[in-house]
C-alpha cells in the first residue's frame, strides 16, 4: 500500500460514515401506559369466577399476564408517584395521598418526563397521579405537570350530575368509604367514557404525525368509590348470586390488630343485603371499565399503531371485598397488595404467556426505559423485567415488598409505625413495627386466602426466621441509594403547584390536541 492509499483511506471511511444510515432506534418506540382505580385481581383472565371482562381477557392472551405483581403502598398517593419515579415510597418520601414527589425529590425524572427528555411526546388523560375521588374528577388533581406535554381532565355525569343520587354509607361522603349508584346515562356520558374518547383522539393524532414516540398515559377512575356505571353493567350481576365473605370472626383471632386498623366502624355494621349490592356495584364498575380499556386498545390496532407500542394495564393497588372483614385497600394482606399486570410487547412477549414469579411496581420504570432505548437514573431498585416478558418462566429477582403506615395514637401518646410484607413465591411475611405490633406468615401452597397465621407457629420458627432476614434487606434496599439524595424531611417541603414547560424537549413539540 503507498502513501497515498493511506492517505486516502480515512477519507473514505469519514465519507461512508457520513452516508450511512443512522442505527434504527429501539423498538417499539411508544407506550400505552393504562391505570385502573382501585381494581384488585377480579378478572376473567385472573380466574375470577364471576367477572365479565372480555378486552381485558383478549388483552392477556395478546402477551405476559403477571400473576404475582405487587404496589409498593396501598394507598393511592404513594402507589402513584412510586409506579411513576421507579422509587419505593421510602425513597420518593410520598407516605401519604395529597403529596407530589417534587417536592421531596425534585430533580428526579418520572418515567413520562423520561421520554420527554429524550424528544418523546408524553400525553396525559384523567388519573395518573393522585386525585381525590370524586371531588379532582374534572381538576388537574396532584399531578405533576413537568410530567407532560399536554394532560386532559375529562368530567362526566358521575361527578357533574349524579352524585346526589349515589347512595353512601355515609350520607354525602364518596371516595373515603362504600357508595355506589346504578346509572341511566350511557358509557358515553362518564367520566371513564370522556377519558376513553380522549384517548383515541390523541392516538389518532399520534396516527398521522409519527415523528415522535408517544407515551399516552390513560388514567381511569373506575371501579374507586363511588362504584358508578351504566345500568347495563349492573345488570349482568344479578344482586342475589353475589358472594358475602364468610367466617371472618375466627378468621381475625390470630391477626394483629396492627393489620386490621385499615377498617372502618360503617363497613363493619353493613348488612349483607348491602354487602352483596357493594360485590354487584364493583362487579360492574369493573365490567364497564373494562370496556372503555377495550375501546382504547382497539383505536390502537385500528390506526395501525399496534406493532410499535407497548401496551402496560395495571392498578394502582389491590382492593377488599370483605377479606378478614375489610373493604377497600391500606391492609398488607393479598387482596390489597396484588394488582393485575397485564404487559403486551410487541416482538417480545408470548401470546398468552403467563409470569408467576412476584414482581413490583417498580420494577415497570426500568423495564420500559431500557425497552425504548431511554437513559434512567442510576440506582433504580426496580428489575428490568426484559427476561420475564420474553420467557415467563424466568424468575428474576423473585420477590416483591409492600409496605404501609399506620398513625400510632395520640390518645395513648404511641408515635406513626410502619408495616413491611414480603412476598415470595410460597410465602407471605409481614411484621408490623418489626415486629413489635405483630407477625404474620402465611402460606400460599396451602392457604391462598391467607386464613391461617403461622408466625407463632413452632414448626414454622426457622421459615419465620429466614424470612425475617430477606425482609430486613428488602426494606434496607427501599430507602435511597447510597451517594444519592435522600428526600427532603417533610418540614422542609415547599409544594410546587406549577412547573412551567417542565423539561426541555428536543426538537419541535407536537401540537397538542384540541381541549
Amino acid at each position: 500500500m503507498n502513501g497515498l492509499s493511506r492517505l486516502l483511506i480515512p477519507v473514505v471511511l469519514a465519507a461512508l460514515a457520513l452516508t450511512a444510515p443512522a442505527a434504527e432506534p429501539p423498538r417499539p418506540r411508544n407506550v400505552l401506559f393504562i391505570v385502573a382505580d382501585d381494581l384488585n385481581t377480579s378478572l376473567g383472565c385472573y380466574g375470577d369466577p364471576l367477572a365479565k371482562t372480555p378486552n381485558l381477557d383478549r388483552l392477556a392472551a395478546r402477551g405476559v399476564r403477571f400473576d404475582r405483581a405487587y404496589c409498593s403502598f396501598p394507598l393511592c398517593g404513594p402507589s402513584r408517584n412510586s409506579m411513576l419515579t421507579g422509587l419505593h415510597p421510602n425513597a420518593t418520601g410520598i407516605l401519604a395521598n395529597g403529596q407530589v414527589f417534587r417536592q421531596t425529590i425534585p430533580g428526579h425524572p418520572s418515567l413520562p418526563e423520561l421520554f420527554r427528555r429524550h424528544g418523546g411526546y408524553p400525553v396525559r388523560v384523567g388519573k395518573l397521579f393522585h386525585y381525590n375521588v370524586p371531588a379532582s374528577i374534572g381538576t388537574a388533581g396532584h399531578d405533576d405537570p413537568a410530567s407532560w406535554e399536554a394532560a386532559f381532565n375529562p368530567a362526566g355525569v358521575d361527578h357533574l350530575e349524579e352524585e346526589p343520587r349515589i347512595f353512601s354509607l355515609k350520607p354525602g361522603q364518596f371516595g373515603a368509604t362504600l357508595s355506589w349508584f346504578a346509572s341511566p346515562a350511557p358509557d358515553a356520558a362518564h367520566t371513564d367514557g370522556l377519558v376513553a374518547a380522549r384517548a383515541e383522539q390523541i392516538l389518532a393524532e399520534c396516527a398521522a404525525d409519527r415523528t415522535r414516540p408517544f407515551f399516552l398515559a390513560v388514567g381511569f377512575y373506575r371501579p374507586h368509590t363511588p362504584y358508578v356505571a351504566p345500568r347495563g353493567y349492573f345488570d349482568l350481576y344479578p344482586e342475589d348470586e353475589m358472594p358475602v365473605v364468610t367466617g371472618v370472626a375466627e378468621d381475625r383471632a390470630d391477626i394483629p390488630p396492627a393489620a386490621l386498623e385499615s377498617g372502618h366502624r360503617e363497613q363493619d355494621e353493613m348488612t349483607d343485603e348491602q354487602r352483596r349490592q357493594a360485590r354487584q356495584a364493583y362487579a360492574a364498575s369493573i365490567s364497564f371499565l373494562d370496556a372503555q380499556v377495550g375501546r382504547v386498545v382497539a383505536a390502537l390496532d385500528r390506526l395501525g399503531l399496534a406493532d410499535d407500542t407497548v401496551i402496560v394495564f395495571t392498578s394502582d393497588h389491590g382492593y377488599h371485598m370483605g377479606e378478614h372483614g375489610l373493604w377497600q385497600k391500606r391492609s398488607l394482606f393479598e387482596e390489597s397488595a396484588r394488582v393485575p399486570l397485564l404487559i403486551v410487547w410487541p416482538g417480545k412477549t408470548p401470546a398468552g404467556g403467563v409470569a408467576s414469579a412476584p414482581v413490583s411496581h417498580v420494577d415497570l420504570y426500568p423495564t420500559i426505559a431500557a425497552g425504548c432505548g431511554l437513559s434512567a437514573p442510576p440506582a433504580l431498585p426496580g428489575q428490568d423485567l426484559a427476561p420475564i416478558l420474553s420467557d415467563p418462566a424466568k424468575l428474576g429477582r423473585n420477590w416483591a415488598v409492600t409496605q404501609v403506615t399506620r398513625p400510632g395514637s395520640k390518645k395513648e401518646g404511641t408515635p406513626p409505625f410502619s408495616g413491611y410484607s414480603l412476598r415470595t413465591p410460597r410465602w407471605r411475611y409481614t411484621e408490623w413495627d418489626e415486629g413489635h405490633r405483630g407477625r404474620e406468615l402465611y402460606d400460599h401452597d396451602a392457604d391462598p386466602r391467607e386464613l391461617t397465621n403461622l408466625a407463632d407457629d413452632p414448626p414454622h420458627a426457622s421459615d419465620v426466621a429466614t424470612l425475617a432476614a430477606q425482609l430486613r434487606e428488602a426494606v434496607a434496599g427501599t430507602f435511597p441509594a447510597s451517594g444519592t439524595t435522600p428526600p427532603l424531611r417533610p418540614e422542609t417541603w415547599s409544594p410546587v403547584l406549577d412547573v412551567p414547560g417542565g423539561s426541555p424537549t428536543p426538537g419541535q413539540p407536537r401540537k397538542s390536541p384540541t381541549p
